[in-house]
């Protein structure tokens, strides 16, 4: 058995907390740690087969694979911890991921693995296929409503007043790197798709605010020697307006994929 360790207990971390309380083939929930020990606790008592909540350092050192659900700020802090460890991490905020070359290396030296899901888009079989030819260009097109990105370092700096928009407003265009630092929280499905495809600094979006949309919705195109690869997804949000639900089923169908016997897809 595998012994998982979930860090973050949000949306996305109970989620995978359940799933594997109800049973994944080879994986064993180690424990769980949040910011908020009380509710996380609480929460952890409502799984049929309680883990128990651990201190991070005492949590990296209980489980084989640690999967993040928290913020990107934080998984700077400890990702190095976990791979030089020789620990296998799961990576749910992979914007924090970009230009860290040196976590690649170390997970190497390591004999760690950096493991990304699809999150809340489709289609990175084909973009990891296609760059095994020549990409000639990565565009994607991202809709949300407006409360989806309250709270931005975009939105914040520039003055964006969210709550006024009557109409679809482009709220950022330009490249991968630049779209993550200011929509860290917003993003992640971008820094997935460049991180398949070409890279951050080849990788353009242009970011919509539409009041009143009810669903999260990403057009991808990716044109190459391969032909072109186009993607429409339209996500149902959780609870959390930022967060689409096919973000915590993706890392839940990668868990899965470890011991499977079957895997279909890159």
């Amino acid at each position: 058995m595998t012994s998982v360790g979930v860090v973050g207990l949000g949306v996305i971390g109970r989620a995978i907390c359940r799933a594997l309380d109800e049973g994944i083939d080879g994986l064993a929930l180690a424990g769980a740690t949040a910011r908020d020990r009380t509710r996380g606790e609480a929460f952890l008592r409502t799984l049929s087969a309680p883990p128990p909540y651990l201190p991070l350092d005492r949590l990296i050192g209980a489980a084989d694979l640690l999967v993040e659900a928290s913020t990107p700020a934080h998984l700077i802090e400890w990702a190095p911890t976990v791979l030089a460890a020789g620990k296998d991490l799961m990576v749910l905020s992979c914007g924090a991921l970009l230009d860290r070359e040196d976590w690649v290396a170390l997970a190497r030296e390591r004999g760690a693995h950096i493991l990304v899901p699809s999150g809340a888009i489709g289609g990175l079989d084909a973009v990891k296929g296609a760059r095994v030819g020549r990409i000639a260009s990565v565009t994607m097109e991202t809709r949300k409503p407006p409360e989806g990105l309250t709270g931005a370092p975009y939105v914040i700096a520039h003055g964006i007043k969210l709550d006024t928009l009557t109409e679809p407003t482009l709220i950022f265009e330009g490249r991968a790197r630049e779209a993550v630092r200011g929509f860290p929280a917003n993003v992640n499905v971008l820094a997935a798709l460049s991180l398949a495809g070409i890279g951050p600094a080849h990788t353009t979006i242009r970011i919509y605010a539409v009041p009143g949309l009810t669903r999260n919705t990403h057009s991808i195109t990716v044109e190459g020697d391969h032909g072109r690869v186009s993607v429409e997804i339209e996500n149902v949000p959780s609870e959390n307006p930022r967060t689409g639900r096919l973000s915590y089923l993706s890392a839940i169908a990668m868990l899965r994929d470890l011991g499977a016997t079957l895997r279909v897809g890159t």
